[in-house]
């Protein structure tokens, strides 16, 4: 008898248009949990930062050049990310990933960023790169974690940190994920 799957684990797939309300709530509050941790008792305005995710991310899921991943968990979408290639075929910008607060730490952005490298080392880029805001230590521990390092290139803007992460064949190993094939 084959084992029953694991009725717990995140399922990463392509994200929809169907999917754009859930996503946009799931990064509104991201944003919201950032912003009060950092600026506690300080309002928010969430109904405006949930308009703009929600244009983001429409404009994501519309583009050809941009694809949007999601997890999801008994269907429903607790993380999703957007990447997209640069100008030379050898570098990948993540432009966003975002897990719903209330599943931080639980593997849900380790799947995302897992099913984002597979994609990436198939489509044949070398190295990926992102932005972090400076004040921003969970996401920028995060990444650290997957082995993500500062890049040399400057951030676009004071509040930034770029971080850079090799992909070719040969590139050290991201920490968690499985030994490379020999």
């Amino acid at each position: 008898m084959d084992p029953a799957p694991d009725e717990t684990a995140v399922q990463v797939r392509a994200a929809t248009r169907a999917d754009l309300e859930a996503i946009a709530a799931l990064d509104t509050g991201a944003r919201a949990a950032h912003h009060h941790a950092r600026f506690p008792g300080t309002p928010f305005d969430a109904p405006a930062e949930h308009l703009r995710c929600h244009r983001a991310w429409s404009h994501a899921l519309h583009r050809e050049d941009t694809p949007v991943l999601c997890a999801v968990r008994h269907g429903t979408v607790l993380g999703a990310a957007a990447y997209r290639g640069r100008h030379t075929r050898a570098t990948v910008k993540l432009d966003q990933l975002h897990v719903d607060p209330a599943h931080w730490g639980t593997g849900v952005g380790r799947a995302l960023h897992t099913a984002c490298l597979h994609a990436w080392r198939s489509a044949g880029f070398a190295r990926a790169v992102l932005d972090v805001r400076w004040h921003n230590h969970r996401a920028r521990g995060f990444y650290a974690g997957l082995g993500w390092r500062p890049d040399r290139r400057p951030a676009p803007d004071a509040t930034h940190l770029t971080l850079r992460l090799d992909l070719a064949p040969g590139a050290p190993p991201t920490p968690g994920s499985p030994p490379a094939a020999r």
